[in-house]
């Protein structure tokens, strides 16, 4: 098959006609009637390349999603994403599948050995930030019946993210680039300080203690959620399944509900934390997870949510200084070191903004979640 980048000449033959030929290629592998193909490109999607397709419009034929994978990506991914689906969808769970071609593959790989996959569609809406905080409340909810689906699923990940949540070597790293050569005066004189800043920050981080590993989805923002309607009351699926893998619900929970609370976005330096969107998601999540919490992961929550911004302000603060990983908004920002600096300083100021309502966040947890666990019984 022909890679989809850099652009190429005309195939002499196109295998589908209407269709994109590389497009067509990959369904023509899968085995699929695409010969009246309507073809999108979805409008998100910043790691894989995306393709809505509707094998036959007039007959409101079933619609496919076919992705381009990011080499990050190896294809033993879709095994784990295959067992985790296969069981979500046992337990009554709508999910995204990942289809088998007529030999039994579940990618195919192009020109330039990049694989395609292709997974069924889940029909809704998704949100960037939450319109209003019941869509907290119906995504928790969500989120606490796919983790008491696959809670008693024995898988051993075929794929594993190197480093995930490894909040020590991610500040270790900032130590290390704060501590290199410097930058030009003004970088330096704007980044040395928000760095201190963070790992003065990080230094005061309440511990998480020790917490079982469980299996979890990994990137729960918000547009990983598909919602029934645009009323957000009903929240149908979890997609974007490539972070599938095992956290603590400290660090799962508490990306999610640093992505879900904070109105402003990413992209701005005064981000704040709104209690009651997290007062929302957690009350959701608590109806929909009954007893699945121990009382040591309820504790840990709030300080999960802190955790994670300031992980993440170490993050953004890094690749300002190394100005090399992170993608950047040129139409906003004059440069991604810029657009970086931006980012760890408003994840900065989301960590202070959890720490400043702590103790109403944690009310919240308290009652939800502390009032329905037995104390632990001591000998």
């Amino acid at each position: 098959m022909r890679p989809i980048d850099p652009p190429q000449a005309p195939p002499s033959r196109d295998p589908l006609p209407g269709v994109d030929p590389v497009l067509g290629e990959v369904l023509a592998a899968y085995g699929l009637p695409a010969g009246r193909a309507h073809v999108e490109r979805a409008p998100s999607g910043l790691i894989q390349q995306t393709w809505l397709v509707t094998l036959d419009p007039d007959a409101a034929s079933r619609r496919l999603v076919v992705q381009r994978m990011h080499p990050i990506f190896g294809p033993e991914v879709l095994d784990d994403i295959d067992v985790v689906t296969a069981h979500l969808a046992a337990a009554g769970l709508a999910t995204p599948r990942p289809l088998r071609t007529p030999d039994g593959r579940l990618s195919v790989a192009d020109g330039d050995a990049r694989c395609w996959r292709v997974l069924s569609y889940v029909d809704g809406v998704t949100f960037d930030r939450a319109p209003r905080p019941a869509a907290a409340e119906a995504a928790g909810r969500l989120v606490a019946r796919f983790h008491r689906a696959v809670a008693d699923l024995d898988h051993q990940f075929r794929f594993v993210r190197a480093g995930v949540h490894d909040t020590a070597a991610h500040l270790a790293r900032l130590e290390a680039v704060l501590g290199a050569a410097p930058l030009a005066d003004a970088d330096q004189a704007r980044l040395a300080p928000l760095a201190q800043e963070i790992l003065a920050e990080a230094g005061r981080l309440p511990p998480l203690g020790a917490l079982p590993r469980r299996i979890t989805h990994g990137d729960l923002k918000l547009s990983n959620v598909v919602f029934a309607d645009a009323s957000a009351s009903e929240a149908r699926a979890l997609i974007d399944l490539d972070t599938l893998g095992r956290l603590s619900l400290a660090y799962e929970l508490g990306d999610a509900w640093r992505s879900w609370c904070n109105p402003l976005g990413e992209d701005v330096e005064d981000a704040r934390f709104d209690l009651e969107v997290f007062a929302a998601g957690v009350a959701g999540y608590a109806r929909g997870a009954h007893s699945l919490l121990a009382r040591e992961e309820a504790e840990a929550l709030v300080p999960g949510v802190i955790t994670v911004c300031v992980e993440l302000a170490a993050r953004f603060c890094v690749d300002a200084f190394e100005d090399r990983y992170f993608g950047w908004d040129p139409a906003r920002f004059p440069s991604r070191r810029e657009h970086n600096r931006v980012r760890a300083t408003g994840q900065l100021g989301l960590a202070r903004s959890v720490l400043a309502a702590r103790s109403a966040a944690e009310t919240v947890v308290r009652r939800e979640f502390l009032s329905r666990i037995p104390p632990p019984i001591h000998p």
